[in-house]
């Protein structure tokens, strides 16, 4: 059963966010409440997965949290020798994540690592998955990292990349916000808890218009770039080597 989501209930001070125990413990619930379009996102990364996987290729989920995406890749994957390398730097996220995957009857491999994405090789990849977690990444080291995926990939591999964006629109901008802030009132936050979430990701959680990532990702040498999927201020794109 999924923990509700009730951090940003108490008045304690508000932190910087963290992806701790504490978070790991109500995740689920929280990015189902807060993101609109995740579950359909989540859908179709299996769905990509299943057309993209190859035969002795690797499909990456970078930044896995507990493991959505990469069990959407598990269950579609039919490629033969087709495994997954999933990868996150929260120890609590990662032990959650191995605990789902013990329950999933898939038999596609996976391999578990608690480590920066930004210190890993990719390599021999016919499909990587980046949902919800370069927005995370220091703004500076984003580019190297696109090239390094871009650089990892089989020639005609996608990166499915999901992100929170920014509107170089000011009243655009502003709309969305407002919109997304009425969505998850609609799903049982109230303005203090929206107020106190915001606060807590502010600088740590860095959005991005969709020009910077198209830009980024085409001069990282990807010949292709796409927005799939948008709801207010959250896109999931798709860009092929």
């Amino acid at each position: 059963m999924t923990n509700r989501d009730t951090i940003y209930q108490s008045d304690d001070p508000v932190a910087s966010f963290v992806f701790d125990e504490r978070v790991a413990d109500v995740f689920a619930d929280m990015i189902n409440r807060s993101v609109p379009g995740y579950g359909t996102i989540i859908t179709m990364i299996g769905t990509f997965a299943e057309r993209y996987g190859r035969p002795d290729s690797i499909c990456y989920d970078l930044g896995c949290s507990l493991g959505a995406a990469t069990l959407s890749m598990r269950r579609q994957i039919s490629a033969p020798a087709c495994r997954i390398v999933a990868v996150d730097n929260s120890a609590a996220m990662i032990s959650r994540c191995q605990q789902m995957l013990a329950k999933d009857s898939s038999t596609v491999p996976v391999e578990l690592l608690c480590a920066d994405i930004l210190d890993i090789e990719i390599k021999h990849a016919s499909l990587v998955v980046m949902n919800f977690t370069l927005q995370f990444i220091p703004p500076a080291q984003r580019s190297a990292l696109i090239r390094k995926i871009h650089d990892g990939l089989l020639p005609g591999g996608m990166l499915v990349l999901s992100e929170k964006i920014h509107f170089e629109d000011p009243v655009l901008n502003a709309l969305f916000i407002d919109l997304h802030h009425r969505f998850k009132e609609h799903n049982g936050y109230s303005k203090t808890e929206i107020s106190r979430k915001r606060a807590a990701i502010e600088n740590v959680l860095i959005p991005e218009s969709l020009r910077t990532h198209e830009s980024r990702l085409l001069d990282a040498g990807f010949s292709s770039f796409a927005v799939w999927f948008q709801c207010f201020n959250f896109a999931s794109m798709v860009a092929v080597k």
